[in-house]
């Protein structure tokens, strides 16, 4: 059973700074494309990064301040944010997939969510 299960969100204040976590289990981790997205209330699901065995990508709109990582050794997927600004405030998720794009219906795990909220 694969199970993908986030931590590190959080309130924090708006130029602040979060570490997100992605914990898998039950997948051969360094066969699969890690993502990030995020949802705000009465929006979309959007995507904010994904990382690859070989490189990743970040999202546009937060490219400057959001840096993915993972360390296959521990199975796990980072998401580091900083300047954090209160348009960041959303759950955001982690994913894992065999497609390498941004489209989150391409996706198949995802973890249950972590509340990020940025006060201004």
């Amino acid at each position: 059973q694969v199970q993908l299960v986030e931590s590190g969100g959080g309130l924090v204040q708006a130029g602040g700074s979060l570490r997100l976590s992605c914990a898998a289990s039950g997948l051969t981790f360094s066969n699969y494309i890690m993502a990030w997205f995020r949802q705000a209330p009465g929006k979309e699901r959007e995507y904010v990064a994904r990382i690859t065995l070989t490189g990743s990508k970040t999202a546009d709109a937060v490219k400057d301040r959001f840096t993915i990582s993972r360390d296959n050794a521990k199975n796990t997927v980072y998401l580091q944010m900083n300047s954090l600004k209160p348009e960041d405030t959303a759950v955001y998720y982690c994913a894992a997939g065999w497609r390498v794009n941004s489209d989150y219906r391409s996706y198949d795990y995802w973890g249950q969510g972590t509340q990020v909220t940025v006060s201004s």
